[in-house]
């Protein structure tokens, strides 16, 4: 070899040396990364998806054959399960808690220190469920049309907008303790719990009724002071049953509400003036008033329309107190106005004048003709209730009862000539308008003891129209239960009479004009609609009984001997006709299917649960287990229980 190829072959060795070293490194480095992404992908399948799968899986539902571990890691695995039941309770997806799950507990706190035994415990699982993907597939309902549902394995998902219209149940996703839950209910009725009942304690559950707030009353009338309804007429018109029903929840709030709150504006008897003179014409006075035997105060004023820089005025300022009250002795052409703060509407004026047009509404000011007091009489208004009838203003109610209302009261104008007395604002005045409503019912009863109410009404196409002047015997049972309430208040002879005077209805044939119809001949009814034929609707006659029982109750046994037979007369027919409106899983309105031959008028689920009322209250006031039996049975139809089949 010379020297050239002896070069040659030193360089060719030096140069494979490094070279076999390089590969050697990469093959070493590729080693290593399958090594890595082997024990990776190890570490997923044995550690991370049980973990994962396991938070599907209800633990408390597991159950591991102690034979299945060694006896030394039988306590171990206990200990997991436990930390596994905490972290499942603390799941934001947990499902709907069971018996004795208790909502205080700390959903906050998770054991994670055992995870690393996981693999102990999953591998003795016979029955490891695997994630179900749903897909989506056509529900064929009846035969008739179809929907898409979801189908997961073998179970078949459908909206729940449509199982809500289909089966008539609500349903709605809440959001409390931490997690979420679809609370499914087959009624939005409600059902308070029943009291031994008394003539002149609350009626029923009215405590918890808001005549105010329903949409079919108009607005309150200046002069009356009862609701003006719009149930069957737009127009407006005195409905008695909404009147006493109006008068009766305000007594049963007055028995179960706390004390209101009542800021006395104005009684005369104080030092000092608190009115101030918006013009030189303007003034006011403490004077004796011989026929209250007390000082009032004088008010006196240019006669005009009420204006700001006119008459006298007082600063209020106030927002939690909205029931405004006072006794008032005022002639033509004076104005009570009250100026209010809105969020919605700024500035509002409520002007309660001495003309006798009712509610009127004219940009930020509305009227209510309360007519001239001639006499001394006292007015209650809800000026809440006024701004929002009389304008169709909607107050946002306080999330809580400690946070002040949105609406302020800022002052109140006193304009034209007269006195006033007693001005209060207050969180509530029930007893005041109570009896409103039990006045009213004294002046406007008429000569054959009855409330007419003044509108048509047609309650089924097949049974004659009832011609305004119709007598309803609701009307007369809750008339007659307002007004013996006012009489055991009171004391006052008038009120008993006038409820008095109401049972004559109740023996005239509503062929004749009043409301007692008979079943085959048979039974004594009392008709809330005095229909051709007769349509036997419950709650309208079970409370035309409760009005007999509270008279009788609050009479002497010679004064009430009637209106214990009459009431004696109904509910002999109520313990006969009751089964007829089961349904088995809800209860009938009325007997039309029976007098018409037609589908039967099934009752909504408010009246349905009125019905329930009721039939507690009776089961008070009367021992026979059917009442009893048939309320048991009926509360369940509300959680979705039917009767068996045969």
């Amino acid at each position: 070899m010379d020297s050239m190829s002896a070069d040659n072959h030193k360089s060719s060795s030096t140069l494979r040396v490094p070279l076999r070293m390089r590969l050697v490194n990469l093959r070493f480095w590729i080693r290593a990364c399958i090594l890595v992404v082997a024990s990776s992908t190890l570490f997923t399948f044995i550690v991370l998806l049980p973990c994962r799968t396991i938070n599907t899986v209800d633990v408390r539902d597991l159950q591991i054959s102690s034979q299945a571990l060694p006896e030394s890691q039988q306590h171990h695995t206990e200990n997991i399960a436990s930390n596994r039941i905490n972290e499942y309770n603390n799941s934001p997806v947990r499902k709907k808690p069971r018996t004795g799950d208790s909502k205080s507990k700390n959903r906050n706190s998770v054991d994670t220190s055992n995870h690393q035994h996981l693999e102990d415990l999953i591998a003795n699982i016979d029955q490891r469920p695997q994630s179900v993907r749903y897909k989506e597939i056509e529900c064929l309902i009846n035969g008739d049309y179809s929907i898409v549902g979801r189908r997961e394995g073998s179970e078949v998902y459908l909206p729940f907008s449509f199982v809500s219209k289909y089966f008539e149940v609500e349903g709605s996703i809440a959001s409390y303790d931490g997690y979420e839950r679809f609370e499914w209910h087959h009624s939005n009725a409600r059902i308070h719990k029943p009291v031994p009942y008394r003539h002149d304690g609350p009626f029923m559950s009215f405590a918890h009724y808001s005549v105010e707030n329903r949409d079919r009353v108009k607005y309150f009338s200046g002069t009356e002071g009862v609701p003006i309804s719009t149930q069957w007429d737009s127009q407006g018109y005195f409905y008695p049953i909404q009147i006493a029903q109006f008068g009766l929840s305000h007594y049963s709030k007055n028995l179960t509400e706390q004390d209101p709150n009542v800021l006395v504006v104005d009684n005369g008897e104080g030092e000092g003036s608190k009115w101030r003179a918006e013009d030189s014409a303007s003034s006011t006075s403490v004077i004796y008033d011989s026929t209250r035997h007390s000082n009032v105060i004088e008010f006196k004023s240019q006669a005009g329309k009420p204006s700001y820089g006119h008459g006298v005025s007082v600063s209020i300022n106030e927002r939690s107190l909205p029931v405004l009250s006072f006794d008032l002795l005022m002639f033509r052409n004076s104005t009570i106005t009250v100026v209010m703060q809105t969020e919605e509407s700024g500035i509002v004026n409520l002007h309660y004048t001495s003309h006798i047009e009712e509610c009127t509404h004219r940009g930020s000011n509305v009227f209510y003709g309360i007519g001239p007091a001639y006499k001394w009489r006292t007015i209650t208004r809800d000026l809440i209730t006024d701004l929002r009838k009389g304008m169709n203003y909607k107050e946002k109610q306080p999330k809580t009862k400690k946070k002040s209302r949105t609406t302020k009261i800022l002052k109140i104008f006193l304009q034209g000539k007269g006195r006033i007395d007693n001005i209060t604002l207050s969180s509530s005045n029930h007893m005041n308008q109570f009896f409103d409503a039990a006045d009213w019912l004294v002046r406007h009863q008429d000569e054959k003891g009855g409330w007419p109410i003044m509108v048509n009404r047609n309650v089924d196409s097949d049974m004659d129209e009832l011609k305004a002047n119709w007598y309803s015997a609701m009307a007369q049972g809750q008339a007659i239960s307002t007004l013996v309430r006012a009489y055991e208040r009171t004391k006052i002879q008038g009120y008993l009479n006038s409820a008095l005077r109401a049972i004559e209805l109740y023996k005239v044939p509503s062929s004749e004009g009043g409301v007692q119809a008979r079943f085959m001949d048979k039974y004594t009814w009392y008709e809330e609609y005095p229909t051709n034929p007769s349509s036997f609707v419950l709650n309208g006659f079970i409370y035309s009984l409760i009005g007999l029982y509270d008279l009788k109750s609050s009479t002497s046994q010679e004064e009430g001997r009637e209106a214990a037979r009459l009431f004696q007369d109904g509910m002999r027919s109520l313990k006969a006709l009751l089964p007829m409106f089961d349904t088995g899983s809800g209860s009938i309105y009325d007997l039309r299917h029976v007098t018409l031959g037609k589908a039967p008028n099934l009752a909504r689920w408010d009246y349905h649960a009125t019905h329930i009322s009721q039939l507690q209250l009776i089961a008070t006031i009367d021992s026979d287990p059917l009442f009893q039996r048939t309320v048991d049975r009926w509360i369940g139809y509300i959680k979705g229980k039917r009767a068996k089949h045969n």
